[in-house]
């Protein structure tokens, strides 16, 4: 377990269920949320078939996947013990839930017929073991979809926010902190990683809207890893030099034009 892991496990052991209320919701119209979009990609799976949530968390995308998919077979893999204590809570035993690491899956091979993942695939650590494994445990033909980051604060937001985190960074001599595989950050690294295991790549950019007041904004990146690893005292000052800088971007109402983008990844194992 590299530094990056043991930082992630460390904040969703003391935070967990972050993701959800992030990102639920928000949607596209006709189409929901991102974990809606999800769960849509299984409309060919067999009315029984064994689906994996690989970095479940709290157990969110299974109990929307136990309403589109009653009779499957609902399994979940996360290696924060507190992210699935609350998962054993909201699911009340529709899901078979493992507290292991996705680089080392105990389950058997060819047991699963869908593999997915929300916006924890691109943060895990040795991606290249992740994807022989989730290789490994997919029937031939199996199907693996995966929600993954794209771009952080969309719109003219972003580099302001990137602006004010990096001043912050230095202010408190972060040491660097690689959560994700360059790779990871674009549809052609992705392309490299899944043409091993993987055919029929698609991939759908996903841009979801949200207009939130500063201080929503500011309450949701109360949640994020850049924050937390932040002393109150710089957060504070971040704070307050974010929202000078974004003053001019506040429409009338007091909102901020940005929202989240991300890939919608589907491919089938080779």
């Amino acid at each position: 377990m590299n530094s990056a892991e043991r930082f992630l496990q460390d904040f969703h052991q003391r935070r967990p269920g972050t993701t959800p209320p992030a990102f639920a919701k928000l949607s596209l119209t006709g189409r929901g949320s991102s974990y809606d979009m999800l769960a849509a990609t299984l409309t060919a799976q067999r009315p029984e078939a064994r689906l994996l949530d690989l970095g479940c968390g709290d157990g969110f995308l299974l109990d929307l996947l136990a309403g589109h998919c009653p009779t499957a077979r609902l399994l979940g893999v996360d290696m924060s013990a507190t992210e699935l204590e609350a998962a054993h809570t909201r699911l009340a035993g529709r899901a078979l839930l493992l507290n292991e690491r996705a680089q080392s899956l105990s389950l058997t091979s060819a047991s699963v017929d869908a593999v997915l993942s929300h916006l924890a695939l691109m943060l895990m650590s040795d991606i290249e073991q992740v994807l022989q494994e989730i290789h490994r445990v997919l029937v031939p033909g199996g199907q693996l979809s995966a929600v993954v980051g794209r771009q952080f604060l969309l719109g003219e937001l972003g580099p302001h926010y990137l602006q004010a985190f990096r001043a912050a960074a230095r202010r408190d001599q972060l040491a660097p902190l690689a959560l994700v595989d360059q790779r990871t950050q674009s549809e052609d690294g992705w392309r490299q990683l899944l043409g091993r295991h993987f055919r029929s790549l698609h991939f759908e950019p996903l841009d979801l809207p949200w207009t939130p007041t500063f201080e929503e904004l500011w309450d949701a990146l109360g949640d994020t890893y850049d924050l937390d690893r932040l002393t109150p005292a710089n957060q504070a000052l971040m704070k307050n030099q974010l929202h000078d800088s974004t003053r001019h971007l506040q429409r009338a109402d007091g909102t901020l034009p940005t929202g989240w983008g991300l890939w919608l990844i589907q491919a089938r194992a080779a």
